[in-house]
């Protein structure tokens, strides 16, 4: 008998059941602090009857609790969603600023070391079951189908919250008492629940009857920390991921999500210890319960979407707890992409950002609001159509202008027209960007003096390609290369003129808005700082470009470096008298040798094994912020010139590095099914050779490939479908190497007659071609 039949029967009595958790839930929001995110409008409103026979009901379990909760059924009417101006309901506070504030919630809405009070626990019953006992009660009822042993285990263990810390709490005695410890006995945990889903039917219900036991219990005051152990505990349950249960797992997720931000900051320090798995295993199950209940595969399992519109968002509060914890781990628990909900991809996210964008980070509950859920591809939808809504709005008040000043108009004018002779590529490209700011968020066309075409986006590219080729060439100076990274990273040298830096600032933003990859190599700090913030502020006095920086950023751009000063950090001997260093740096400049003090008369402060750790930390500072901050902040008021968009914010820098270079992950057999033909069919024999010799490649080789084929060994966020990749039949010798337009992403194959030929013709010709960034 399965779970979802057993709980089939008495809908009266599951609807009076829903409305006590609803009233009861109703009553303890009235006294809570804020929660984790600003509540929406759902979440407020209290929970609706369900319409009888919607959903799986639990009166075979619930019957001996209703009598007492029957007078509570009856004071408690079924609660409607709050409106906004209704005087005698208490909304949640919000925590989060509003969007004109430029605030996302994200983990920097979190203290990261919020103090939680330390309240009295109450008494917690004995309980002396071990995990060998429980291993050996299990294993005797699955042999000899006695399965009373364990029964009683469940049915004691969750009957409460206090039950649940008797039976896993660790040192029930001990003092000790920190934040990063929720002293469970993990093992004994994770052995109860993966025997759970092997247990009977009835002890698996006797489960839920708990859970729902302990949900709908009276609470006055706040939360104990045994409070915060059964929920942490209880989120655990596998048992979640069946939709026959998703109604008790709303409630939870409820209730949770209504805790106060110092409950919310110790499960966050308790989440983060997690082992890999399990950790992963929630963030899939909330996931889940957020996608099956916007498009459920059968509809009557839940209650109608307007009858429980809290579900969603209590969800996606709990999920931010994670994503916080995940974000304290380095390296974190799962990758920021597995937070990723793909059914998103499918909603109106523009009516869920302009929701955003119209209410703020207030009751208004938007998917905006947590932008961790959001894919890349969907906030590069997002980020394109805001694109061209600016696109459409300045081209139209531009033809407005010309019209009202009777004026004849120019379709010209609708597009940012850039006009640039080759040999003086650079200079003529700044001209044009400072002549024109005012256009920059038009629709961009490239026109090269001199030659006649028309921009179907090839020219485009190839400006892109050519002038981000020549300006980080070595010998122009803006930046650095370094060859043990592969990064580039912004030339210190001061000049006094700072324009170019702007420019590439603007070709990055113009690339982002003109969904352009670019072939550029900077780390990513780069991405970090150009978010620092990810909205000009209107005080042009406020720095800009200025992160957080550690010694791991600089890892990444200047490991030799980093190492050394990892060393002096570890160095066990006398840091003064061995080093003899001050705090002081020095940087060649044009052949000069200058020196700056990393604080006030730092020349006069030695370096010691009391103050190494400060030292370091400033030495980073100054190489990737303070030394370079008139370049970068050049750079970055040229990128945002453009991408001047509140949609930045929804963005982490690995996207926007995403977004500006493309992806680096490559699927090869992707781009195969995705390729276009001119001169030849996908059946041809060349073809078919040049398909196994490809996809045989090793990776640095197809890597390679891609950049020969498109000029950038990355794939656009859309995939390789967005490459539109073209092998057209170049009628020439088969002595001739194979050739490539990149500005159309168009290989043109020569008719080898032969496998070896054709691999042997191509290796050559990737191999030996000069790319961006090589030496």
């Amino acid at each position: 008998m399965s779970l979802q039949s057993a709980l089939s029967a008495g809908s009266a009595e599951s609807q009076m059941e829903e409305e006590q958790l609803g009233c009861q839930e109703e009553k303890q929001r009235d006294k809570l602090p804020p929660i984790l995110c600003a509540a929406s409008a759902a979440s407020s409103g209290g929970m609706e009857r369900a319409a009888k026979g919607q959903f799986s009901t639990f009166s075979s379990f619930i019957s001996t609790i209703n009598q007492k909760k029957e007078a509570a059924g009856n004071r408690c009417s079924p609660t409607q969603l709050v409106i906004p101006n209704n005087k005698n309901v208490r909304d949640l506070p919000p925590i989060c600023l509003d969007v004109r504030q430029k605030q996302r919630i994200s983990i920097d809405t979190l203290p990261a070391e919020m103090k939680a009070p330390i309240l009295p626990e109450p008494p917690i019953p004995v309980r002396t079951k071990t995990l060998k006992e429980f291993q050996i009660d299990l294993d005797k009822a699955k042999s000899m189908g006695e399965w009373k042993a364990v029964h009683d285990f469940y049915l004691t263990t969750f009957d409460s919250f206090l039950e649940l810390n008797a039976a896993f709490k660790r040192d029930v005695s001990a003092s000790l008492n920190t934040i990063e410890d929720s002293r469970i006995n993990t093992k004994f945990l994770n052995a109860v629940y993966d025997a759970l889903l092997t247990t009977t039917q009835d002890i698996q219900k006797t489960v839920l009857k708990g859970i729902i036991n302990s949900l709908l219990r009276e609470w006055k005051g706040p939360r104990n920390k045994d409070d915060l152990r059964a929920y942490f505990i209880l989120t655990q349950n596998p048992q979640f991921s069946s939709t026959s249960t998703y109604v008790i797992y709303a409630h939870l997720l409820r209730q949770i999500a209504t805790l106060s931000d110092a409950d919310h900051n110790l499960l966050i320090h308790w989440f983060r210890k997690m082992s890999q798995k399990r950790f992963k295993q929630l963030v899939d199950r909330l996931l889940q319960f957020i996608s099956l209940r916007l498009f459920p595969a059968k509809p009557e399992e839940f209650p109608p979407l307007a009858k429980c519109t809290w579900w969603i968002p209590s969800a996606t509060k709990v999920l931010a707890i994670l994503n916080a914890a995940n974000m304290l781990c380095n390296p974190p628990l799962t990758p920021y992409s597995d937070f990723y909900n793909s059914t998103l991809d499918h909603i109106d996210l523009m009516e869920d950002y302009q929701t955003w964008q119209f209410y703020g980070n207030t009751h208004r509950f938007s998917f905006c609001q947590f932008p961790f859920v959001i894919s890349i591809a969907a906030k590069k939808v997002i980020i394109q159509r805001d694109s061209e809504q600016q696109m459409i709005s300045i081209a139209r008040q531009s033809l407005v202008d010309k019209v009202s000043r009777r004026q004849k108009p120019d379709m010209n004018m609708l597009f940012l027209n850039i006009k640039v002779r080759r040999l003086q590529l650079v200079s003529d490209s700044l001209d044009e960007l400072t002549r024109k700011r005012a256009d920059l968020k038009k629709k961009l066309k490239v026109t090269f003096v001199g030659e006649a075409g028309l921009d179907l986006g090839g020219l485009t590219k190839e400006w892109f390609l050519l002038l981000i080729r020549q300006i980080f060439h070595p010998d122009y100076g803006m930046f650095t290369y370094h060859k043990d990274s592969n990064f580039h990273w912004f030339s210190s040298f001061k000049c006094d003129n700072y324009s170019e830096f702007r420019l590439v600032g603007t070709l990055m933003g113009l690339a982002v808005y003109n969904s352009i990859t670019l072939d550029i190599r900077f780390p990513p700090c780069c991405y970090k700082k150009l978010l620092s913030p990810p909205i000009v502020p209107s005080d042009q006095n406020i720095p800009v470009g200025i992160a957080s920086v550690t010694l791991d950023d600089l890892y990444q751009i200047m490991p030799e470096l980093a190492h050394g000063l990892n060393e002096l950090l570890t160095y066990e001997g006398n840091v003064e008298e061995d080093f003899y260093s001050t705090f002081q740096v020095f940087q060649e400049e044009f052949g000069v040798i200058k020196s700056y003090n990393l604080k006030p008369g730092g020349d006069k402060i030695p370096v010691t094994n009391q103050n190494r750790k400060e030292y370091v930390q400033l030495y980073v500072d100054f190489l990737l912020n303070k030394s370079i901050y008139k370049q970068f902040s050049a750079f970055y008021y040229g990128f945002h010139s453009v991408c001047s968009s509140n949609a930045l914010m929804l963005l982490r820098p690995e996207e926007v590095e995403i977004l500006v270079c493309g992806s680096p992950e490559l699927d090869m057999h992707a781009l195969q099914k995705n390729t276009h033909y001119d001169g030849y069919q996908k059946t041809d024999l060349t073809i078919r050779y040049f398909w196994d010799v490809v996809l045989g490649f090793p990776l640095d080789l197809q890597k390679k490939f891609l950049h020969f084929a498109t000029g950038s060994d990355r794939v656009p966020v859309g995939g390789m479908v967005d490459l539109n990749f073209k092998i057209s039949k170049n009628e020439t010798s088969t002595n001739w190497l194979p050739t490539a337009h990149t500005c159309f992403n168009q290989l043109c194959l020569p008719p080898y007659k032969t496998k070896k030929e054709l691999k042997q013709k191509l290796a050559i010709a990737i191999s030996n071609s000069e790319g961006f960034g090589l030496q």
